[in-house]
């Protein structure tokens, strides 16, 4: 079948052997980029929110030498990339639920029980986030919708 086939799948099936090395025939997401005035703010926000930890050369300067970073990369603990913060002067918070400024994307954040959301909601809160809609009376949806420090809209889900 050829790959332009539609009963193909996208772009063929499978990965397949190409000189030795397995090959992916769709492309992986490295990470999720979000813009920010306040990188290492936002990137702290999101490592302490997470779990997370910063790549080596993104570590603030401990030598109290200006911390002047435009980019930051966020591990996990096998250390593979979850999220990025970018600066950006020119960037304007969401203003969701109105649409007069357009949320362009959301993360959402799963978590295992009832307890947990709650946990996590006021983690989220003392680490700079605000509550922007509270959904946890519907039962088999429970979710808080949070606000980042940078105003990133993001929800906590069960």
């Amino acid at each position: 079948m050829p790959i332009s086939d539609p009963r193909a799948g996208r772009y063929g099936e499978g990965p397949h052997q190409s000189g030795g090395v397995t090959v992916s025939n769709y492309p992986v997401l490295l990470h999720t980029a979000i813009d920010a005035r306040d990188c290492r703010g936002l990137a702290e926000f999101y490592r302490e929110l997470l779990g997370l930890h910063y790549r080596d050369r993104d570590k603030p300067p401990s030598d109290g030498s200006p911390d002047e970073v435009d980019w930051i990369v966020l591990l996990d603990d096998n250390g593979s990339r979850v999220v990025t913060i970018q600066k950006k002067e020119d960037t304007t918070p969401p203003t969701w639920p109105s649409e007069v400024v357009p949320m362009q994307m959301h993360m959402d954040f799963e978590v295992r029980s009832l307890e947990e959301l709650e946990r996590h909601r006021e983690r989220a809160e003392k680490l700079g986030a605000r509550l922007l809609h509270d959904r946890t009376h519907v039962e088999d949806a429970p979710l808080y919708v949070l606000a980042d420090p940078a105003g990133h809209p993001f929800c906590l889900v069960l």
